[in-house]
Protein backbone atom coordinates (compact mmCIF):
# COMPACT_ATOMS: atom_id res chain seq x y z
CA UNK A 1 0.00 0.00 0.00
CA UNK A 2 1.21 3.13 -0.96
CA UNK A 3 1.87 5.16 2.13
CA UNK A 4 -0.67 8.11 2.63
CA UNK A 5 0.77 11.64 3.65
CA UNK A 6 -0.54 15.63 3.41
CA UNK A 7 2.24 17.58 2.17
CA UNK A 8 2.44 21.30 2.34
CA UNK A 9 3.03 22.75 -1.57
CA UNK A 10 4.71 26.25 -2.24
CA UNK A 11 1.84 28.01 -1.06
CA UNK A 12 1.29 26.52 1.80
CA UNK A 13 -1.83 24.42 0.63
CA UNK A 14 -1.80 20.91 2.37
CA UNK A 15 -1.74 18.47 -0.52
CA UNK A 16 -2.93 14.67 -0.20
CA UNK A 17 -1.28 11.87 -1.71
CA UNK A 18 -4.78 10.49 -2.77
CA UNK A 19 -8.11 12.34 -4.65
CA UNK A 20 -11.34 10.12 -4.42
CA UNK A 21 -11.57 8.51 -7.57
CA UNK A 22 -7.93 9.32 -9.33
CA UNK A 23 -6.62 5.91 -11.12
CA UNK A 24 -3.23 6.99 -10.18
CA UNK A 25 -0.81 8.93 -8.46
CA UNK A 26 2.99 9.50 -9.79
CA UNK A 27 5.33 10.69 -6.76
CA UNK A 28 8.68 12.20 -7.49
CA UNK A 29 11.29 12.98 -5.35
CA UNK A 30 13.10 15.61 -6.78
CA UNK A 31 14.78 19.48 -6.27
CA UNK A 32 16.47 21.98 -7.57
CA UNK A 33 20.03 21.39 -7.97
CA UNK A 34 20.37 18.21 -8.75
CA UNK A 35 21.45 17.55 -12.61
CA UNK A 36 20.01 14.23 -13.01
CA UNK A 37 16.69 15.52 -11.33
CA UNK A 38 17.63 19.00 -13.39
CA UNK A 39 17.91 16.33 -16.79
CA UNK A 40 14.34 14.57 -16.45
CA UNK A 41 12.64 17.27 -15.13
CA UNK A 42 11.12 18.93 -18.15
CA UNK A 43 10.10 15.02 -19.45
CA UNK A 44 8.21 14.66 -15.67
CA UNK A 45 6.36 17.64 -16.37
CA UNK A 46 5.25 16.39 -20.06
CA UNK A 47 3.68 13.35 -18.03
CA UNK A 48 2.14 15.43 -15.70
CA UNK A 49 -0.09 17.35 -18.64
CA UNK A 50 -0.12 14.07 -20.95
CA UNK A 51 -1.91 12.17 -18.20
CA UNK A 52 -3.49 14.96 -16.17
CA UNK A 53 -7.14 14.17 -18.45
CA UNK A 54 -7.13 10.88 -17.40
CA UNK A 55 -7.13 11.52 -13.53
CA UNK A 56 -3.57 10.86 -12.70
CA UNK A 57 -1.77 13.26 -10.56
CA UNK A 58 1.90 13.87 -10.70
CA UNK A 59 3.17 15.18 -7.01
CA UNK A 60 6.91 16.20 -6.57
CA UNK A 61 8.23 16.54 -3.55
CA UNK A 62 12.10 18.25 -2.46
CA UNK A 63 12.71 16.28 1.22
CA UNK A 64 16.31 17.85 0.69
CA UNK A 65 17.88 19.56 3.76
CA UNK A 66 16.97 22.73 2.88
CA UNK A 67 19.74 24.89 5.34
CA UNK A 68 22.49 23.05 3.76
CA UNK A 69 21.31 22.67 0.56
CA UNK A 70 19.23 26.78 -0.27
CA UNK A 71 18.89 25.58 -3.38
CA UNK A 72 16.15 23.59 -2.24
CA UNK A 73 14.41 26.14 0.35
CA UNK A 74 10.56 26.71 0.10
CA UNK A 75 11.44 29.98 -1.07
CA UNK A 76 13.79 28.99 -4.26
CA UNK A 77 11.14 26.23 -4.73
CA UNK A 78 8.33 28.78 -5.05
CA UNK A 79 10.23 30.85 -7.15
CA UNK A 80 10.45 27.96 -9.81
CA UNK A 81 6.98 26.79 -9.52
CA UNK A 82 6.06 30.99 -9.88
CA UNK A 83 8.00 31.34 -13.27
CA UNK A 84 5.92 27.96 -14.47
CA UNK A 85 8.46 24.90 -14.16
CA UNK A 86 6.10 22.51 -13.01
CA UNK A 87 2.88 21.23 -14.14
CA UNK A 88 1.52 20.22 -10.70
CA UNK A 89 2.43 20.22 -6.95
CA UNK A 90 5.76 20.90 -5.87
CA UNK A 91 5.91 19.91 -2.10
CA UNK A 92 8.12 20.13 0.64
CA UNK A 93 8.91 17.16 3.20
CA UNK A 94 10.60 19.72 5.78
CA UNK A 95 10.50 16.83 8.19
CA UNK A 96 11.79 14.16 5.68
CA UNK A 97 9.25 11.68 6.97
CA UNK A 98 7.13 11.09 3.36
CA UNK A 99 11.05 10.19 1.75
CA UNK A 100 11.98 8.16 4.81
CA UNK A 101 8.62 6.13 5.00
CA UNK A 102 9.00 5.56 1.01
CA UNK A 103 12.38 4.80 0.61
CA UNK A 104 13.05 7.65 -1.36
CA UNK A 105 17.01 7.11 -2.66
CA UNK A 106 17.69 9.48 -5.59
CA UNK A 107 16.18 12.98 -6.66
CA UNK A 108 14.65 11.90 -9.12
CA UNK A 109 13.35 8.90 -7.72
CA UNK A 110 9.36 8.24 -9.39
CA UNK A 111 7.07 6.59 -7.75
CA UNK A 112 3.54 5.27 -9.12
CA UNK A 113 0.39 4.41 -7.12
CA UNK A 114 -2.48 2.90 -8.05
CA UNK A 115 -5.84 1.45 -5.52
CA UNK A 116 -3.41 -0.83 -4.47
CA UNK A 117 -0.01 0.62 -3.59
CA UNK A 118 3.04 1.48 -5.42
CA UNK A 119 3.21 -0.32 -8.94
CA UNK A 120 6.75 1.34 -9.94
CA UNK A 121 9.36 2.56 -9.02
CA UNK A 122 12.73 4.33 -10.41
CA UNK A 123 13.71 5.90 -13.06
CA UNK A 124 11.57 7.95 -15.61
CA UNK A 125 13.69 6.61 -18.32
CA UNK A 126 16.93 4.79 -19.11
CA UNK A 127 19.21 8.20 -20.14
CA UNK A 128 18.81 11.41 -18.12
CA UNK A 129 20.63 12.66 -20.64
CA UNK A 130 18.69 11.47 -23.76
CA UNK A 131 15.13 13.44 -23.64
CA UNK A 132 14.33 11.47 -27.10
CA UNK A 133 13.63 8.61 -24.00
CA UNK A 134 10.30 10.57 -23.22
CA UNK A 135 9.97 8.94 -19.35
CA UNK A 136 9.24 5.84 -21.27
CA UNK A 137 9.10 3.81 -18.76
CA UNK A 138 7.07 5.74 -16.49
CA UNK A 139 4.59 6.34 -19.33
CA UNK A 140 4.59 2.54 -19.73
CA UNK A 141 3.69 1.85 -15.96
CA UNK A 142 0.94 4.40 -16.23
CA UNK A 143 -0.37 3.07 -19.15
CA UNK A 144 -0.63 -0.46 -17.66
CA UNK A 145 -2.59 0.93 -14.72
CA UNK A 146 -4.97 2.87 -16.73
CA UNK A 147 -5.27 -0.27 -19.05
CA UNK A 148 -6.24 -2.53 -15.62
CA UNK A 149 -3.14 -4.42 -16.65
CA UNK A 150 -0.25 -5.59 -14.07
CA UNK A 151 2.83 -3.34 -14.83
CA UNK A 152 5.29 -5.39 -17.07
CA UNK A 153 8.48 -3.62 -15.62
CA UNK A 154 7.65 -2.68 -12.15
CA UNK A 155 11.01 -1.66 -11.05
CA UNK A 156 14.16 -0.15 -12.51
CA UNK A 157 16.76 1.45 -10.28
CA UNK A 158 16.31 4.75 -9.19
CA UNK A 159 19.51 7.29 -11.06
CA UNK A 160 20.32 10.53 -9.43
CA UNK A 161 21.92 12.28 -6.74
CA UNK A 162 21.53 11.23 -3.27
CA UNK A 163 18.84 12.98 -0.84
CA UNK A 164 20.28 15.20 1.41
CA UNK A 165 19.48 14.08 4.68
CA UNK A 166 19.14 16.05 7.59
Amino acid sequence: MALAFTLPDTDGVPTPLHVDGAPAAVVVFTCNHCPYALAWHERIQEVARDYADRGVRVLQISSNDAVKYPRDSPEAMRARVQAGEFAGPFLYDETQEVARAWGAQTTPDVFVTDATGVVYRGAPDADHGDPSLNAAWLRAALDDVLAGRPVARPETKPVGCSIKWK
